[in-house]
């Protein structure tokens, strides 16, 4: 069954770059609890050079992220020294500090109220805390382009210093919630993100390449960021990675390879097992995966505040979703057929990702193109899912 697969991935990427509109290029990767089933590379690294994209080409993670983050403050729960459901500034001061963007007065200086209660880490990571997105939401893109706010990509303090937009636990809305998440968990050791991350997470799951500041062999090799145009052309950004950022930005900092994002994929498809050692035991994988906002919370659609940036979209539109503690559930069956419970997420430059323990697959879909939900891409990475599943679940022996 993999073979068949193979045949039917290679065709996916292949034509996802090939096709007008296309993208540069595309690593694409399934693996199960126990192996990598596929990994392949098709296009260029960037869209006005040859040289091709492969398999070890490493590229901007963005908020693909996030869940490593999460998967550290796990382990800190695990070791007694952190409490999801205390105030989170007792672990990060600085958020005890955020108030609430009530609107802006006659000569546009924002109006700030006291929030109705502290924020938890448990909503950090679920964001339900009230921080958002410049990317998604008019105030904050307000706040950024008035030059009030630092873009959240500076990756420095105070870019993560904005207003919140509503009560913390009044509902949901994509934000800054885990790079604070990254605070907490540097509150809790006194130690850098990295150094946690590299101790806790990645080096019992075998990875040693992940960083959030990509030495020079690391940046000569990247995959190179692209912005569609409204004409549908493909330009590059030449956007550099930071070499010593203020803050390493727990919700969108890390550059890494596919590769080495399955296996992190694989170590929850097989009770918190990394391919090197444990990382979570088995009762918090259970725990993390289960809905974690109340059933009145969903996750919404997208709206783009930044058209450069994001579409307007949603993921699997009419299909309920809410979170757990790394990632977004969906709590039906999609058409592509995730079944329901199935975690995931994804990345600005059209990075995607699910992780389905029922069937125990996962995948992994890299491109580096703005503005999210790029129809090219985003479209290449749903056919690439249901290739998936049509050839490695719904058949009577997907090994």
């Amino acid at each position: 069954m993999t073979e068949d697969f193979k045949v039917k991935a290679d065709e996916v990427l292949r034509r996802t770059v090939g096709s007008t509109p296309g993208v540069p290029g595309v690593i694409a990767g399934v693996t199960d609890e126990h192996r990598t089933l596929y990994l392949s590379a098709e296009g260029v690294r960037r869209v006005d050079g040859a040289e091709p994209v492969t398999t070890d080409s490493p590229v901007a993670l963005l908020s693909t992220t996030k869940a490593i983050t999460a998967t550290a403050a796990l382990r800190l729960v695990e070791q007694g020294r952190l409490d999801l459901d205390a105030p989170a500034s007792r672990y990060a001061p600085d958020l005890g500090r955020l108030r609430v963007l009530a609107g802006f007065d006659q000569v546009g200086e924002p109006i700030l109220r006291p929030p109705a209660s502290q924020i938890t880490t448990r909503q950090l990571l679920t964001h339900s805390s009230g921080l958002g997105y410049e990317y998604f939401n008019a105030d904050y893109a307000r706040l950024v382009g008035e030059q009030r706010q630092p873009p959240i990509a500076t990756s420095t303090r105070a870019a993560l210093d904005t207003p919140l937009l509503f009560d913390p636990g009044a509902r949901w809305e994509y934000g800054s919630g885990i790079d604070w998440v990254g605070r907490v968990v540097e509150g809790v050791t006194g130690q850098r993100l990295s150094e946690v991350l590299d101790r806790e997470v990645l080096s019992p799951l075998g990875i040693t390449t992940m960083t959030f500041a990509p030495g020079p062999e690391q940046r000569r090799a990247l995959v190179g960021t692209h912005l569609r145009t409204q004409e549908g052309d493909l330009v590059p950004l030449d956007v550099e990675p930071p070499t010593s950022p203020e803050v390493e930005s727990g919700g969108h900092g890390l550059y890494g390879t596919v590769g080495d994002y399955l296996r992190f994929i694989r170590m929850w498809l097989n009770d918190g097992v990394g391919d090197h050692g444990r990382v979570l035991e088995a009762e918090t994988v259970r725990d993390a995966v289960r809905q974690h906002l109340p059933d009145h919370v969903e996750v919404t659609p997208f709206r783009s505040a930044i058209p450069t940036a994001t579409n307007d979209g949603e993921f699997y539109p009419g299909v309920r979703k809410s979170w757990s503690l790394a990632f977004m559930i969906n709590q039906e069956a999609t058409p592509t057929g995730r079944p329901a419970g199935t975690q995931g997420w994804a990345g600005l430059a059209n990075l995607y990702y699910w992780i389905d323990r029922e069937n125990g697959i996962g995948g992994f879909w890299a491109t580096q193109v703005l503005p999210f939900i790029d129809p090219a891409s985003y479209g290449g990475f749903l056919e690439f899912e249901r290739a998936a599943y049509d050839a490695l679940v719904r058949t009577p022996d997907r090994r």
